[in-house]
Order: structure tokens, then sequence, then C-alpha cells
């Protein structure tokens, strides 16, 4: 019988990408005058970080049902960080190229999680 390979959570790309948009986001933020920074800031962070987070937590989980459910979770706070960076944009607190990258990165990562979980067994 074939051993199944442990993978770290740390070499899963979506982790990888969710880890890097988190960090892309907290430096914009970071920056900010206080009121958006506290205001819009605070909830485009915690999205952003949501994501990462969500998808740790799937990833420890041991059953399937429970890991889908942690990665829908991720999912949506991929969606929250779209809204909160459209709004970052419209209130001129990002550039429309940062808005841009950003965007492509969470489109990028959408479709790679979706696929993520349509990849999980259904138990």
């Amino acid at each position: 019988m074939e051993e199944s390979k442990y993978i770290p959570l740390e070499d899963i790309e979506i982790y990888q990408q969710a880890m890097e948009i988190g960090e892309l986001v907290w430096n914009w933020v970071n920056v900010w005058d206080s009121f958006p920074k506290f205001r819009p800031g605070g909830q485009f962070v915690e999205a952003a970080d949501s994501i990462a987070a969500n998808i740790s937590e799937g990833y420890g989980r041991f059953h399937f049902k429970d890991k889908r459910n942690f990665y829908y979770i991720a999912r949506g706070s991929l969606s929250e960080t779209k809204t909160w960076a459209t709004k970052a944009l419209q209130r001129n607190l990002l550039t429309s190229n940062d808005f841009e990258s950003l965007y492509a990165k969470l489109q990028d990562l959408h479709l790679r999680l979706n696929k993520h979980i349509k990849s999980l067994p259904i138990t």
C-alpha cells in the first residue's frame, strides 16, 4: 500500500497566495491616514487576512466536510476583500495599478480555491 504524501501547509499554493494578499493589503493600509486606516482599512485587512486563516483552519481539519466549510468561508472572505478593494479604489485610497494587481491576484486565487474545493472527496 502506498503512503499518502504529507504536504506542509506552507507549501500549498493557495495558502501562499492568500498570505501574499494579506501582506499586500496590510502594507497599503498601514500607511493610510488614521480615519481610513481604522474604519474601512481595518475591515479590508481583516477580510484579506481571513482568507489565509480559514485556509489554514480547513487544512488542519480531519474530515473533508469540515475542510470544505472552512474553504467556503475563505472564499467568502476573498469576495469581501474584493469589495473592500473596490471601495478603497473609489475613495482614492488605492491607485488603479494597485487595485488591478490585487484584483487579478484575487481572481486567480478564487479560481484555484474553487478547484481545490472541488478536488475534495465527498463524504
